[in-house]
């Protein structure tokens, strides 16, 4: 191809000050996996076949031995460095493979890492290799419409390559940081909620150590896709687990402390003393507590966008908690948890005060026994049973309950007398309502029995026999 080469940008000066810089391999690594037919005449390409330590290196890594790249200087050098390679590619007539730019990778992934965004840095390489287009087809001769097109069809070729490795090198780097950051909230969570807030392990987990914390147990019903047979349980279990996780990430950040299963789990959301959570994920949390003090806490709106995310219908109680008190505060918002379901309350979000009475005929004793067993003359007459439980469930009306249980309206009359004479309950009065009522949610809940908790750290794992106890990555 007679294309003239474009002009060559020029390289940095030794002085430039504010510049970007992502170091590439040296000489001698880069050598070994970068195809020499990358390295023709033009002076800035390394005769070894890497980018050399100056003309293209130059371009990425400047002269002013920095290291980090950001902004408006680390797009200029992207953009430079992709012209320098588009003025090598005309030199050779042919655009190089994916497998002959793992050094372009490696400088992108140190972008990445640097926190340059992807969207940068694809319009910053876009617009080199565009400008190095129009400078090697401004120079050809009038009518050559042939070499122009081969000289465009060689530049998209090239973006093609140059966009994959990109940003294949961007979602490597993304993987990287979130089980980097994963590690360090499943680290601090496991220590917090075995009581282990002051030990080396909680200090070295790379975040803050807050002084309270809303301890938060989360409860999840199956996905509908979960339901599907094509997929064994481990799978199943493992894109459950992966949607949950990505949903905590959207609504409270990739660093909050947090044990997770596929069935729910718990979260520690710092309150003071600490540094605030970033919405959306992220942003590695400094140490120490010199950050602004955390006012967001999960709510009945938070609980809202959560499940919106995981797409699914989540069900949360809190409970407030010192550093150090962290596991009774656990095991109390699980039991809170498990309260409210036993009671038939749906999904939503709950605190103590929400479920004062049931949680306290939960502490058992004589008074707890006596209410659970107000209702045992009725096992031989369960009609009697769905009776009463209909007819407070629907606030003692009786027409309601005639129609859920297709029965006449003076059947539920009958039925109500029956239950006076058997239980000495009279549901028609505001004393036998309140017996009734709590004399139910006592039975129910003690015949329920303790549930698993997932609030130890094996509630991150998806056991099988394939898998043991490995930990489910997250998204």
């Amino acid at each position: 191809m007679s294309i003239a080469v474009p002009d060559l940008p020029p390289e940095p000066s030794a002085g430039r000050s504010g510049g970007a810089s992502v170091p590439l391999p040296g000489p001698d690594r880069r050598a070994a996996r970068t195809p020499g037919r990358l390295s023709a005449s033009t002076p800035r390409i390394g005769s070894s076949g890497a980018v050399g330590r100056t003309g293209a290196a130059s371009v990425v890594t400047g002269t002013s031995g920095t290291s980090g790249i950001s902004g408006s200087a680390g797009v200029a050098e992207v953009d430079r460095f992709c012209r320098t390679v588009a003025a090598q590619v005309f030199d050779d007539g042919k655009a190089p493979g994916e497998e002959d730019l793992g050094w372009f990778g490696e400088a992108a992934a140190r972008w990445a890492g640097d926190g340059l965004p992807l969207s940068a840095v694809l319009r910053a390489c876009q617009a080199g290799l565009r400008t190095a287009l129009e400078s090697a087809t401004a120079r050809t001769a009038a009518g050559n419409a042939g070499e122009v097109l081969d000289a465009t069809d060689l530049m998209l070729e090239l973006l093609r390559t140059v966009t994959a490795v990109v940003c294949d090198a961007y979602v490597d780097e993304d993987r990287h940081l979130a089980r980097e950051r994963h590690a360090s909230a499943h680290t601090l969570a496991s220590a917090l909620l075995s009581g282990q807030a002051g030990s080396a392990v909680a200090r070295h987990a790379g975040l803050p150590i807050a002084e309270s914390y809303q301890v938060v147990a989360l409860s999840a019903p199956a996905h509908p896709d979960d339901r599907d047979d094509r997929y064994d349980a481990p799978t199943t279990a493992g894109r459950a687990l992966r949607r949950l996780h990505s949903a905590v990430s959207v609504v409270f950040g990739a660093q909050v402390p947090a044990l997770l299963s596929p069935t729910g789990g718990t979260l520690l959301l710092p309150r003071g003393g600490g540094t605030q959570l970033p919405r959306g994920g992220g942003t590695q949390l400094p140490r120490g507590g010199d950050g602004p003090e955390l006012t967001a806490e999960l709510t009945a709106e938070l609980l809202a966008e959560l499940s919106a995310a995981a797409e699914i219908a989540l069900s949360a109680a809190a409970v407030l908690a010192e550093a150090g008190q962290v596991p009774e505060a656990a095991e109390q918002a699980h039991e809170l948890l498990e309260v409210a379901r036993v009671a038939g309350r749906g999904p939503g979000f709950y605190r103590l005060a929400d479920l004062a009475m049931e949680y306290q005929l939960t502490r058992g004793g004589p008074a707890g026994r006596q209410l659970a067993r107000l209702f045992d003359p009725l096992d031989a007459h369960p009609e009697l049973f769905d009776t009463a439980r209909a007819y407070l469930r629907n606030d003692m009306n009786r027409r309601r309950t005639a129609r859920q249980l297709f029965v006449h309206p003076n059947t539920v009359d009958y039925r109500l007398r029956r239950i006076v004479q058997l239980t000495g309950m009279d549901l028609a009065t505001a004393t036998g309502i309140a017996r009734a009522t709590a004399a139910l949610l006592a039975r129910d809940l003690d015949r329920a029995g303790p549930r698993g908790r997932a609030t130890a750290p094996d509630a991150v794992s998806c056991w099988s026999p394939a898998r043991g106890s490995e930990m489910l990555e997250p998204p």
